[in-house]
């Protein structure tokens, strides 16, 4: 018998319970702002979030952020919802999977905090600058 006998992939509960610990390792300068967007995962991203983003393979997004970044944010705004970042539950895994040089904790918290940089108002350039993880 072997190690992976009766191993299953990680489901939506165990891929929102390590986003949630990156969440709670963010410096404390961000993670007050942080616990107020909600996480939501799901296995692949809708069809109308893929085709607002022109993206024609579901296997291609792994995260989402959907609200209004803290820097376009108005007291005259009425809220729709909360902030949401979306993790895509089988995107993550196939990268995981395919990078193999990684923990899933760390491809989670990675996606994760990218999402949570457009909420405190950065653009995927900025990102860009700072971040070579996806190089």
């Amino acid at each position: 018998m072997s190690d992976w006998d009766g191993m299953r992939a990680p489901d939506a509960a165990a891929i929102e319970a390590l986003a949630r610990e990156a969440v709670a390792g963010l410096p404390a300068r961000f993670a007050g702002h942080a616990q107020d967007v909600a996480i939501r995962v799901a296995e692949f991203a809708s069809e109308e979030m893929l085709d607002e983003l022109q993206i024609d393979d579901g296997f291609e997004l792994t995260g989402l952020y959907e609200g209004i970044p803290l820097t376009e944010k108005s007291v005259s705004d009425q809220p729709g919802g909360p902030d949401i970042v979306w993790l895509f539950r089988r995107p993550i895994l196939d990268e995981w999977a395919a990078r193999g040089n990684v923990t899933l904790g760390e491809l989670i918290a990675h996606v994760v905090t990218h999402e949570l940089a457009h909420h405190f108002g950065w653009s995927d350039e900025d990102i860009a600058r700072i971040d070579r993880w996806w190089e």
